[in-house]
């Protein structure tokens, strides 16, 4: 029961990463000026009227009914963790963890609010989230007895740098996202019919422009888009080299049913990402198929997080059943 609710967590976190990007990509970070409550009301207050202020104002809501869910739900793992401390095979260092990151996602969460879209907050609160979604999907998984080949936990020290890499990426992602730079490229492969543009590095990856500046719908120009934008491009030619390489490696190392499905999995993610990238530049960036690219994000995440712990299995010593027992002679 344990691991089903950190599954059911591990869902509903998804569905937060998915709707924050909603949220972002259709201009309601600022939907309610206020936090946790929208114009000091729990729902929307009628005074916006039903036209475009009352939407952005729902669609940020229900990102936060969302959100407090996952919180309570986070908050019962921990109790569990706790009533359950004694018993051996229960995990108790993750739940903490858990806790503390979702304290930390509601102070961003207010942050957010309350700095104007800062970049630098919104993308350290979509990180706090995907990184809420891969330690309930770790939870999720029901470790598997026994242990590696040889060849099997050479592969952990790559595993391990692909993780490394795809975080980075991720940043990235939220960088651009955080920052309107999405259309600073409108063609593929090319950027701004470029091999190289014109970019301005400088001003695109200052951390800070200051504070009182409301940040929706970006302020930079755009020399500073397209260095956020082309440094995501890359970074995304190097993650996909890197997790593909990881994955056909498990394939053709692993013995293990399990390991060779992490892999396959991870493989999929990684071509399903990259084709939704292409498509989110070529098509203009359409609503749904941005949603849909940073979905494929939290989908990288979950297939990552199922191949490390395919890695890293339980060493428990298996159960020895009555047929395992030879009568002596």
């Amino acid at each position: 029961m344990f691991r089903r609710l950190a599954l059911a967590g591990a869902l509903l976190a998804a569905g937060v990463v998915v709707l924050g990007a909603w949220v972002r990509l259709t201009a309601a970070g600022l939907g309610c000026p206020d936090w946790p409550g929208c114009y000091g009301h729990v729902y929307p207050g009628q005074e916006l009227g039903a036209g475009a202020n009352f939407a952005k104002a729902l669609h940020e809501m229900i990102h936060r009914y969302f959100a407090t869910t996952l919180g309570l739900i986070i908050v019962t793992l921990v109790a569990w963790s706790v009533v359950n401390r004694r018993d051996p095979g229960q995990p108790r260092a993750v739940p903490l963890a858990l806790f503390v990151i979702v304290c930390l996602q509601g102070t961003l969460g207010a942050l957010t609010v309350t700095l104007l879209l800062t970049p630098l907050i919104v993308t350290a609160h979509l990180l706090g989230g995907l990184t809420t979604l891969a330690l309930l999907r770790w939870l999720s998984i029901t470790p598997a007895d026994g242990e590696l080949t040889s060849a099997e936990q050479g592969l952990r020290g790559f595993a391990l740098l692909a993780a490394g890499v795809l975080v980075v990426q991720l940043a990235l992602g939220g960088w651009t996202s955080t920052n309107y730079a999405a259309v600073a490229c409108p063609d593929f492969p090319t950027c701004q019919n470029s091999w190289w543009p014109d970019m301005d590095y400088t001003d695109g990856f200052r951390p800070s422009h200051g504070l009182g500046i409301d940040y929706e719908g970006g302020i930079l120009a755009g020399p500073a888009r397209v260095a956020i934008h082309f440094t995501h491009r890359l970074g995304a030619a190097v993650t996909g080299a890197t997790l593909l390489a990881l994955a056909a490696l498990t394939w053709r190392r692993a013995g293990l049913r399990r390991l060779r499905r992490a892999a396959l999995g991870l493989g999929a993610a990684v071509c399903l990402q990259i084709s939704l990238g292409v498509a989110t530049v070529l098509w203009g960036v359409p609503l749904p198929v941005a949603t849909l690219h940073n979905a494929g994000a939290a989908l990288l995440v979950v297939m990552m997080v199922t191949l490390l712990r395919a890695l890293w299995p339980s060493t428990a010593p298996a159960m020895v059943t009555l047929r395992d027992v030879q009568p002596a002679r």
